[in-house]
């Protein structure tokens, strides 16, 4: 099966749906779950289905459409009563053929008469149909007809094979789908039809042509006295009864070739059948290995767009992984540049609140002047710096000379060294930004400096 492109888990699914369903082809097998995309359990009730002779999923609406059959008696094999192995109405088995040259050339003749007979009665048959020789019948309930059938056969003759529950287009549907022979039996009355109730009660009830069909076919089947049975013997042309015809799939076109008109023998006609199947089963192998191609395929195309569709989603993932990379740095950056411009915008303010505070500077006292107070500020970098004050300035003046000077840091605060004191802090200042602060509005000699004092300046952003 690896040669067929299958995995091992599909294969493994062959071997089992084999083994459920008793088809002993694994191409007909593999088919199948194919159809129903591999699920085991859709695909084998689905042939239960068929066994039991109920729709399949595919044909189980009533209003599905009959695909067109094409019926050309130069395409089919025709079998009647008349031929070896035929029953008449007297139910006497025709003879074999004649050996001797008299002999044959009588049976070839009887036989192009039976033929063009058959034919010309055929023709003026549809004539008269044409001519409104028959009236139409309106079919209301085709699966009525059908099921009527099939419980009025089974209570006259309770053995024989599954007969299709469904209507001729559900059948021809069916047929056409899973690939398979479809053999479509037309009943009429065995009360007046001899030679019916002997193909019925007889040939249709032998096990070896039950157990073929079965097998190898689905059986749909309807009385001609029913508006369902009545529309499909008008499309497929009946000239005695019992009729049976076998339509395939052939070309891509369903279409009949078998005919087998009259009743026969059991062993006459499972020879017929198998003639016929043996014949067209070539269209329907060619069919599977073209719906299995195409199948293979559709596979082989979906796990392509699937596996493109999982590169392009692979690759979109990719694409975002990197945006959110380049997003995050352009975010550090962009904050970044924030932060420097907004260091850079606070010197600027810093620098500018230095040029409007300079003016509020008191002009530095001379040292013989009574109560002046000599300061020595200590600045975070070592630098000293000398000024003089008068013991009446605030210590919002002394803020503002040291916050104006070069080498005093942008926020600081005031501290005495022994006893530790802090005279000055930035608190004090903010709180004088929304209304006169008392610690800043005290005087020198309010906060107990004398003379001569040492004060030191402490950075609070280093």
């Amino acid at each position: 099966m690896e040669a067929d492109g299958l995995t091992n888990e599909q294969t493994e699914k062959v071997l089992q749906f084999q083994d459920l369903t008793g088809i002993e082809d694994m191409n007909i097998c593999r088919d199948v779950l194919i159809r129903h995309q591999w699920d085991l359990e859709v695909a084998f009730q689905e042939q239960l289905n068929i066994r039991e002779g109920r729709p399949t999923m595919f044909a189980a609406s009533t209003e599905v459409r009959a695909p067109a059959v094409i019926n050309d008696r130069f395409l089919q094999q025709v079998f009647s009563a008349n031929m070896p192995g035929g029953r008449t109405v007297s139910r006497v088995p025709s003879g074999p053929m004649p050996r001797s040259f008299t002999g044959l050339l009588g049976y070839v003749i009887n036989f192009v008469f039976q033929y063009f007979y058959s034919t010309l009665t055929s023709i003026v048959s549809a004539f008269v149909n044409l001519g409104g020789g028959n009236e139409p019948r309106l079919v209301t309930d085709p699966l009525g007809d059908v099921m009527k059938f099939i419980h009025d056969y089974y209570e006259r003759y309770p053995e024989h094979p599954v007969f299709y529950q469904g209507t001729y287009a559900q059948a021809l549907n069916d047929a056409k789908q899973e690939l398979r022979f479809l053999i479509v039996y037309l009943h009429k009355d065995p009360s007046k039809n001899p030679d019916v109730d002997s193909f019925c009660r007889e040939t249709l009830s032998s096990r070896s042509i039950i157990d073929y069909i079965n097998t190898h076919t689905l059986l749909w089947g309807c009385d001609v006295s029913s508006p369902e049975g009545y529309r499909v013997m008008q499309t497929i042309t009946v000239r005695n009864y019992p009729l049976m015809v076998m339509i395939s799939l052939r070309a891509n076109r369903m279409m009949i070739v078998g005919r087998f008109e009259g009743d026969c023998t059991p062993e006459e006609l499972l020879r017929r059948l198998q003639s016929v199947t043996a014949a067209n089963e070539v269209w329907l192998s060619q069919a599977r290995a073209d719906r299995l191609e195409r199948n293979f395929t559709q596979t082989l195309r979906r796990q392509q767009d699937e596996a493109y569709e999982q590169s392009l989603l692979a690759d979109e993932e990719k694409e975002r992984i990197r945006q959110r990379e380049r997003d995050v740095v352009r975010q550090a950056q962009e904050a970044e540049e924030r932060a420097r411009q907004n260091v850079e915008l606070r010197k600027q303010e810093i620098a500018k609140q230095k040029i409007e505070l300079a003016t509020l500077v008191p002009a530095e006292p001379p040292a013989d002047v009574a109560g002046v107070i000599a300061v020595v500020f200590k600045m975070p970098s070592g630098t000293r710096l000398e000024r003089r004050f008068h013991q009446t300035n605030s210590l919002l003046d002394v803020y503002h000379f040291l916050f104006c000077h070069p080498e005093s840091p942008d926020e600081f605060e005031i501290t005495t060294n022994f006893p530790k004191r802090v005279l000055y802090t930035k608190a004090d200042m903010d709180g004088a930004e929304g209304a006169a602060n008392e610690t800043l509005n005290k005087t020198l000699q309010d906060v107990g400096l004398k003379n001569r004092e040492v004060l030191f300046v402490n950075d609070l952003e280093a």
